[in-house]
């Protein structure tokens, strides 16, 4: 099938938000091109033997999302822009030119996967893709089987490993979780490998939980304490009553800053006293914000960590 390739010229600090904001418009999956060089962890981390020469990084990056021939007409792509320049009022989004091409007639939705390989995210945590083989496994190490299908959530990206060191550090035996904004489950599935004793994984796209249940699934998690929904808990407090009030020991929020400052102000509904909120997807240059609208709600700061340009806060209700 061919489909309508738009690519977009951005920065690289822009593309989380740029392909966050692509996502809620409908846009499933896109292809990210930056010469932003790997650190020695995730060298040491990958299973390759070679890597690519990428050239200096001027921070410059590439966007490119598809659509289908019979979806893309201007109005849509004009939505689209509109959105993204935005964006431009709290971060350098770049010149966002685009231009469009058509894709030949390939599997684009899954020739992605021949260059997906198993990761190290610690020392003790393997992310494995489903469709790969991992002959060697370490003794002690957790390996996760995952197929993000159009969700976000590999766990490659910093944000994700600062969520899931949080995770390891303060879980404990039996907890219940709550996974807000959940992508592929990655966070929720492996708090009940490593001993929640309960998890509901949450999301405003109902794609994202059809891939968690299908991955918790996959990894055999116990699916009668393994729970979905879908929809948007700041906005809806029915559905933060059906999730639970005053239930979770341990929420964890991987989405950006600009959805965790309101999300602040009514997860705590379903916190117990004491209960941990973790959330990443916060750029460095947002942390006061974050961190204010946090202490505004009820939580108290218990640690502050990074990595890259990436911010994670561990807050408990008080």
């Amino acid at each position: 099938m061919k489909w309508d390739r738009y690519r977009l010229k951005t920065r690289t600090a822009a593309e989380d938000m740029i392909s966050y904001t692509l996502a809620e418009m409908g846009i499933e999956g896109v292809q990210i091109e930056d010469r932003v060089p790997l650190t020695e962890e995730e060298k040491k981390s990958m299973f390759i033997d070679i890597l690519p020469d990428l050239g200096p990084d001027d921070g410059t990056a590439w966007i490119s999302f598809y659509i289908e021939p019979e979806k893309d007409n201007p109005e849509y792509i004009a939505d689209i822009m509109a959105s993204l320049n935005r964006l431009s009022d709290f971060m350098d989004v770049g010149e966002l030119s685009i231009e469009k091409t058509e894709t030949a007639d390939v599997d684009w939705m899954n020739n992605w996967k021949k260059f997906w390989k198993p990761f190290k995210v610690d020392d003790d945590i393997i992310i494995k893709p489903s469709w790969e083989r991992l002959d060697q496994v370490p003794e002690g190490t957790t390996v996760v089987e995952l197929d993000p299908g159009t969700a976000f959530g590999t766990g490659m990206h910093h944000t994700t490993r600062l969520c899931i060191a949080q995770l390891k550090k303060y879980l404990k035996a039996g907890d219940r979780v709550l996974d807000v904004g959940c992508g592929s489950g990655i966070l929720s599935i492996i708090a009940m490998m490593l001993g929640a004793g309960e998890a509901l994984a949450v999301d405003v796209d109902p794609n994202a939980v059809k891939y968690t249940r299908e991955n918790a699934r996959e990894n055999h998690v116990d699916m009668e304490k393994f729970h979905t929904l879908t929809g948007d808990l700041i906005s809806s407090a029915s559905l933060r009553e059906q999730a639970g009030l005053a239930s979770y020991d341990l929420v964890l929020a991987n989405i950006l800053a600009e959805i965790i400052i309101p999300l602040s102000s009514v997860i705590g509904e379903c916190m117990k006293k004491g209960g941990l909120f973790v959330s990443s997807g916060i750029l460095t240059t947002r942390e006061d914000a974050v961190r204010q609208a946090l202490e505004e709600n009820g939580f108290q700061i218990e640690e502050l960590t990074h990595s890259g340009d990436w911010s994670s806060f561990t807050a408990r209700k008080v």
